[in-house]
C-alpha cells in the first residue's frame, strides 16, 4: 500500500551512537557502539549536512538519541548550521559536559530549546539513576547556564526539565517541582520510561531492560501513591506557577477502526534517524537492530521515507495488529 506522505518538517538526529562513554548515565548499558567495541560513535558531519539539504520543508530538529549530544565533536557546528538555515533546534541533554566556555558557545550557538534530564531531587537518587553523575555539578551547570544567558541579555536556549517517573524516584517528585521553580523553566515535562521492550522479537542482550523496566515502571506501581505524589507536585506547581506536565497512568484503549496517526502519528509526521543513518520508526525503538527501514546514506530520503517496508509499517499500524514493537511502546499506549 502506497501512502505517498509528504517529507517530514521534523525530524530527530542522533549525533552520538555511544552509550558507554563517560556522559552515558544509564543503569543499564546495552549498546556497543563505541569503545571499547569499536571506532567512536558520531555521526558524520557530512551525513548530518546531507540530511538537512534533503528535507527541503524542514522547520525543526531534535538532536537526541541514546548519547549525550553534546560529546558530538562538531555539535556547536551542527546547531549553528541548521540555525542558520532558519531550522528551529532543539536538545535532549544530560547537562553534565558544560564548563564556562563551552556554556558561553551554547547560548551563542542559535539552540531554540534545551531539554535537561534530573531524575532525582536529591543526591542519592539520582547518582543511582545515573550512573557515574555528579548531581551538584549538574544543579552547577544549570545555574550556570542561566548566568550565562543572564550575562549575555539572551532569552535562548529556552529551558525545560524533564524527569523520567518511576517506582524510585516518585516520592521526589514535588521537591523537582520547586527546582524547576528555582530555574523558571518553560515546562517541567514528566515522563513514563518509555517503552516496556515486550516485544518477543527482543535481541537477548536487551533482557536486562525488559527487567528494568518491569521493576520500575508506573503501570505496575499502587495507585493510590501515585495519587499521593501527583496530587502534591500538581499543589506544588500551581502554587509556584510551574508548568507541570504529568502522564497518564493508565494505558488508553484504541477503539476498532482507530485511524493509525491517532494511535501514533509519528511514521506519518516525523523522522528518526540514527548517527549512522538508518531511518527508524521513533526514538522509541532506540536501535535500529530492534526496526529500521534502511540506510538513508544509502538510499535517497524520499525512497526510504515512502518505501515499501515503511508503507508497510505504517498499514500495520493504522489495522487492528499493529507493529509488536509498538504494542510496547508508551505513546502507542498514551501512558508517556
Amino acid at each position: 500500500m502506497r501512502f505517498g506522505v509528504k517529507l517530514p518538517s521534523y525530524v530527530q538526529i542522533e549525533p552520538v551512537g555511544q552509550c558507554n562513554l563517560r556522559c552515558e548515565m544509564c543503569p543499564i548499558q546495552f549498546r556497543k557502539d563505541g569503545p571499547p567495541h569499536g571506532a567512536l560513535a558520531f555521526m558524520k558531519w557530512e551525513t548530518f549536512t546531507s540530511l538537512l539539504e534533503g528535507f527541503p520543508d524542514l522547520k525543526k530538529i531534535h538532536l537526541q538519541g541514546l548519547g549525550e549530544p553534546m560529546m558530538h565533536p562538531r555539535f556547536f557546528n551542527m546547531v549553528q548550521y541548521a540555525a542558520g538555515k532558519g531550522i528551529q533546534v532543539t536538545i535532549n541533554t544530560n547537562l553534565t559536559l558544560l564548563n564556562p566556555e563551552r556554556t558561553e558557545q551554547l547560548v551563542k550557538s542559535g539552540l531554540d530549546h534545551l531539554y535537561f534530564s534530573i531524575d532525582g531531587s536529591t543526591a542519592e537518587t539520582y547518582e543511582r539513576i545515573r550512573k557515574r553523575a555528579h548531581y551538584d555539578r549538574v544543579l552547577n551547570n544549570a545555574e550556570m547556564l542561566l548566568e550565562t544567558r543572564k550575562r549575555l541579555n539572551s532569552e535562548f536556549p529556552h529551558l525545560s526539565l524533564v524527569m523520567v517517573i518511576m517506582r524510585q524516584n516518585l516520592h521526589e517528585l514535588p521537591d523537582l517541582v520547586k527546582l524547576a521553580h528555582r530555574w523558571s523553566v518553560d515546562k517541567f515535562f514528566v515522563q513514563h520510561l518509555s517503552h516496556d521492550f515486550g516485544e518477543p522479537t527482543l535481541p537477548e542482550e536487551y533482557r536486562s531492560m525488559r527487567e528494568y523496566v518491569a521493576q520500575q515502571s508506573l503501570v505496575h506501581e499502587d495507585q493510590a501513591r501515585i495519587n499521593h505524589y501527583f496530587n502534591e507536585a500538581r499543589e506544588v506547581a500551581e502554587s509556584l506557577g510551574v508548568n507541570l506536565r504529568l502522564p497518564r497512568t493508565t494505558p488508553r484503549k484504541h477503539e476498532p477502526g482507530t485511524p493509525g496517526k491517532d494511535r501514533c502519528d509519528w511514521p506519518w509526521t516525523g523522522a528518526y534517524i540514527s548517527y549512522e543513518g538508518y531511518m527508524m520508526p521513533c526514538c522509541m525503538v532506540s536501535t535500529p537492530d530492534r526496526a529500521n527501514f534502511g540506510k538513508v546514506t544509502e538510499h535517497t530520503l524520499a525512497s526510504v521515507w515512502d518505501g515499501e517496508d515503511y508503507n508497510n509499517f505504517r498499514q500495520q499500524l493504522d489495522s487492528e495488529n499493529p507493529p509488536e514493537i509498538c504494542q510496547s511502546c508508551s505513546i502507542y499506549w498514551g501512558v508517556f
